[in-house]
């Protein structure tokens, strides 16, 4: 066979007998191009650009109290968006798990001091109910065929309404039989932040290596196809609305705790505050609005970039009125870059 006739066959050209070797790309350029092409890599380097430019202007940014207080600015919004980015990536969104974060440490202090239960069965207790809220929610979406965005606004004045009447919107203590716990969950300095970790840890690989999360991918990118190919999407989506709604409720605890109080006013007038932030994380995380892709990593790097703004500012004495100025242009550039992302992987290029 000719040269020309193998070059043709192969479809690309061979080197002559003098041409120089082709270098191969070393590993460091490999290791760089596996980092470049995650959803990740552009907001982790916002986290790390941020860090640098609050420590170089107030060494304190990097102290051991200030990153504590860094760490427990960002767990608490990174657990709950955990489970906004599993819905958010099957299509759908639960604008009620503000009031469920607010409403879980009341239901554990009705238990332990009204009925007598044990603590750590009241903190599990509360974390069902949570995920009772997201059973109904995910009946409501997909038996009942109310778009979530309806549902789950009437399910957040519902059930702050509950929490706001049986607590008569006073504020209550940390149940005594609870304080042996307070360590494990949220007053510990690092207790938030392992617990956060542990929880992105396990959903991210249940959202990347499980079939689970192989189907919600499917369902958010393409319902009737996803339902073609025997995936139950309405399992998936009443699953995910139970895991927002327990992993918010749970992250409402670890905040009770933390503070060593449990506040009516802790979700903000509407309750509807720490859901805002989680899903603000989300997608500057790099989660799409439309679904069928995001990623629970990403998300835990949006609420500690969220973090740093707000704990940097006070730092270096700028104003917290700008931090929602900053925070709307930073969910607006990161849905105009999601949007361009996928319509360049539609087009087959990176």
């Amino acid at each position: 066979m000719s040269e020309t006739t193998a070059r043709d066959t192969i479809g690309g050209d061979l080197p002559g007998p003098g041409s120089p070797p082709q270098r191969q790309p070393g590993r460091l350029r490999l290791a760089f191009d596996a980092f470049v092409v995650r959803r990740e890599a552009t907001i982790f380097i916002v986290a790390v650009g941020l860090l640098l430019y609050f420590w170089a202007n107030n060494e304190d940014f990097l102290s051991h109290n200030n990153l504590v207080n860094l760490s427990q600015q960002t767990a608490p919004y990174a657990i709950i968006a955990t489970g906004v980015v599993l819905l958010l990536v099957c299509g759908e969104i639960d604008l009620s798990v503000g009031s469920v974060f607010v409403l879980a440490p009341f239901l554990m202090h009705y238990m332990v001091d009204f009925y007598g239960v044990y603590p750590i069965v009241a903190i599990i207790g509360s974390v069902l109910a949570g995920a009772a809220i997201g059973l109904a929610n995910g009946l409501i979406v997909v038996v009942l065929r109310v778009p979530s965005f309806v549902a789950t606004l009437g399910m957040l004045f519902l059930v702050l309404g509950i929490m706001l009447t049986t607590s008569h919107a006073y504020p209550a203590a940390i149940p005594e039989a609870a304080e042996g716990l307070a360590g494990w969950f949220g007053q510990a300095d690092w207790s938030e932040l392992i617990w956060c970790l542990i929880i992105v840890a396990f959903f991210h690989i249940v959202l990347t290596r499980s079939r689970w999360g192989l189907h919600t991918v499917a369902t958010g990118g393409n319902p009737l196809g996803a339902s073609e190919a025997g995936i139950r999407t309405g399992r998936i989506k009443i699953g995910n609305f139970m895991v927002t709604s327990s992993l918010g409720a749970f992250a409402g605890i670890l905040e009770a705790f933390r503070v060593n109080s449990i506040d009516p006013s802790a979700a903000g007038a509407d309750g509807a505050a720490p859901m805002l932030v989680a899903v603000s994380a989300a997608v500057i995380g790099g989660t799409a609005l439309a679904g069928g892709s995001g990623t629970v990593v990403g998300a835990l790097l949006g609420a500690l970039v969220l973090a740093e703004l707000r704990n940097g500012f006070n730092l270096i004495g700028i104003s917290a009125n700008p931090f929602n100025i900053i925070l709307g242009l930073a969910i607006i550039i990161s849905m105009v870059l999601n949007v361009h992302l996928t319509r360049l992987r539609r087009a087959g290029r990176r």
